[in-house]
């Protein structure tokens, strides 16, 4: 891992572990709650790996805490400015696409703003997030297929599609090029339990 990721994978692991303690939880009972092997989460809580983004989610919904508290730093000012190039990596895909979380805020609902790029064949797939999850969605380049809840919608550039999050959906390019969009998520708090899933099996 470079510096930056092995940054990230340290301060993920610390926050994990300080969330866990605060329940006065076990390792066992985090991960049974979680859905996690017990050795990912020893290998996340002594970050030692960067963890996908499906296991930050399964951790994040077992904690009760949204996705920006595991992984974003505590905001101290009324303003937080991401450079540009400096938002957190937390997805890869297979063909080289990258999800990018470039802002976000808990007040206490979440909001995050992302910044994904497909290449030609790359899929996302993501299971239901917590109920009442909402997603706006788009796109800058390229075209791409947006399914919800089994329904493909084929987007192109300019094109922009709102749904709900807290069923199974999926990104995928549907070009031989690559494709751009900008995602924002609403995920509000307090609503109790498991997720069904994580916001998706190979990331979000």
């Amino acid at each position: 891992m470079d510096d930056d990721i092995t940054g990230l994978a340290v301060a993920i692991g610390a926050r994990v572990r300080h969330e866990r303690q605060a329940r006065q939880w076990t390792l066992d009972q985090l991960a049974e709650a979680a859905g996690v092997s017990r050795r990912m989460l020893v290998t996340v809580e002594q970050g030692a790996a960067n963890p996908s983004l499906g296991t930050l989610l399964k951790l994040s919904e077992a904690l009760g805490v949204a996705l920006p508290t595991l992984v974003e730093p505590p905001a101290r000012e009324a303003a937080t400015v991401t450079r540009a190039g400096r938002g957190t990596e937390l997805w890869r895909g297979d063909s080289g696409g990258r999800g990018v979380l470039v802002a976000s805020a808990t007040l206490p609902d979440a909001f995050e703003l992302w910044e994904w790029t497909l290449e030609a064949g790359d899929r996302l797939d993501s299971e239901p997030h917590t109920a009442g999850t909402r997603e706006l969605l788009q796109v800058l380049d390229g075209t791409m297929t947006v399914e919800v809840d089994g329904v493909e919608h084929e987007l192109q550039a300019g094109d922009a599609v709102a749904f709900a999050g807290d069923v199974a959906h999926a990104y995928a390019a549907s070009g031989s090029d690559r494709a751009r969009f900008s995602l924002a998520v609403y995920e509000p708090a307090g609503v109790g339990g498991a997720r069904p899933g994580a916001h998706a099996q190979a990331g979000r």
